[in-house]
């Protein structure tokens, strides 16, 4: 294979991402409320090893080295999070100067260094007061989380361009609302689908009021998506796999792109969520970018449901499949169904059982085949129409991986979790030389030393 061809536009953009609650620590320091995942953290059994963020990776005191490793790298571009208890601590009223503090000064940090912020204003971390008065079952959080969004715009909107609602609303209403996993814990799918609907709700009241505080802001959501394939060529299966694109994936774009929620609504009988009046010409904000996340694909069988185990099939330590061309057939039907506006691969990683080597390296070639390998079928999706503007590798660094603790490392930079050094593994060195090169060529070969 002649890998030449895989060179992206000259404005293409490479980036990494984190989240807050995953990297911070510094959890009650400098008045910052609680939020619901300090509260579900604290809360026994509910994560592996009875971690908790308290700590993370103590980015809160070490911005300016992860910072220093960006640019080193040659990463361009940042995804991250604020935590909206660090710079609110009730979810409203007077912002904590000390939170806004640590913010300026990342931002400042990442400008100077050449390095695009691209903001996520909700990464999960609901403050816990808000949590109290309902959370997001509660429609008037959507106003809150509003008016928060734009006090952000106001205090950083002269340094930061692009701006996220949400990330991940999918990932929020299901496993924090249906199958209680992740915080807060709730489990019950009538509630998970209100939620659902209110999130999309406060996502469009947000793009509102950003754009009053700052009508150059770029605004955008992030969700994750993962293209629903049939287990065999019979109807059955192929209506299966239908089904569940249309329950998992569709029931969020299709009122974020067409105003409306998919055809199976009626098949959910109470369930279905209360939508008031003007509500989804809310939701269906004109957006400058849509984030597409993209981990694995699902195996829809009418009879058994989604297939766990393929045959022949790679699995990454979260037992997800590798399957890259799934991200090209996702980029592929959602450019098809939708009129969608430019669209950034806002994550996309793997969990592997990273070690330091005898020679002190942390050898991930596994990792680096699973970036190669997708950033191939990005670049095909984009060959076919899909107007795929950016990359950004998740994560940066390895964090708190929810309710997984510290067992699963996704990172670019491996983190020992007593030291808190930080170790460039070879992936990172790989990247770099992609961002370089701008893509992927004949030099770029998984034989190569992986150095700069």
């Amino acid at each position: 294979m002649n890998n030449s061809k895989y060179l992206f536009p000259r404005d293409f953009r490479w980036g990494a991402a984190t989240a807050a609650y995953q990297i911070e620590g510094a959890w009650n320091e400098d008045g910052k409320g609680e939020s619901i995942w300090d509260r579900f953290s604290h809360t026994p059994g509910k994560i592996a090893g009875a971690h908790t963020g308290d700590v993370a990776c103590n980015h809160y005191h070490r911005s300016s080295e992860d910072v220093g490793l960006m640019r080193e790298l040659g990463i361009g571009n940042y995804r991250f999070s604020i935590s909206w208890p660090r710079v609110l601590p009730t979810g409203k009223g007077h912002p904590n100067e000390k939170g806004i503090d640590f913010y300026e000064r990342l931002i400042d940090d990442l400008l100077e260094s050449g390095i695009e912020p691209f903001v996520t204003l909700y990464h999960w971390d609901l403050p816990q007061t808000l949590q109290d008065t309902g959370g997001w079952l509660n429609r008037d959080v959507g106003h809150y989380f509003a008016d928060y969004s734009a006090a952000m715009v106001k205090r950083f909107g002269d340094r930061v361009k692009f701006w996220t609602t949400i990330n991940e609303p999918w990932v929020v209403a299901h496993l924090g609302f249906r199958t209680g996993e992740m915080a807060p814990g709730i489990q019950d799918e009538k509630t998970c689908l209100q939620v659902l609907h209110n999130l999309l709700l406060a996502h469009g009241r947000a793009v509102v009021a950003i754009r009053a505080a700052d009508s150059s802001a770029q605004c955008g959501i992030v969700n994750i998506l993962f293209p629903e394939e049939p287990a065999t060529n019979t109807s059955e299966d192929i209506d299966a796999a239908e089904f569940a694109w249309q329950k998992d994936c569709a029931w969020i774009m299709d009122p974020l792109f067409k105003a409306t929620y998919p055809a199976i609504w009626d098949s959910m009988g109470d369930k279905v969520p209360d939508v008031r009046a003007g509500d989804l010409s809310l939701i269906a904000q004109q957006l400058d970018f849509f984030g597409v996340n993209y981990y694995f694909r699902c195996i829809m069988s009418a009879t058994s449901g989604r297939i766990l185990e393929i045959p022949g099939a790679q699995y990454t330590d979260m037992g997800w499949e590798v399957h890259a061309p799934g991200i090209r057939n996702l980029l592929t039907r959602i450019t098809e169904d939708y009129r969608l506006p430019p669209l950034y691969i806002t994550e996309n990683g793997a969990a592997y059982k990273d070690e330091l080597s005898g020679d002190g390296r942390i050898h991930d070639t596994q990792r680096i085949k699973y970036i190669r390998d997708h950033l191939i079928e990005i670049h095909q999706a984009m060959v076919q129409g899909a107007d795929v503007r950016g990359y950004f590798y998740w994560s940066l660094m390895d964090n708190f991986e929810w309710a997984h603790g510290f067992d699963k490392r996704f990172g670019l930079i491996h983190v020992d979790y007593e030291t808190l050094h930080r170790k460039l593994k070879d992936s990172a060195h790989w990247y770099s030389r992609v961002i370089r090169r701008n893509g992927l060529d004949e030099v770029l070969s998984l034989k190569q030393p992986m150095v700069v």
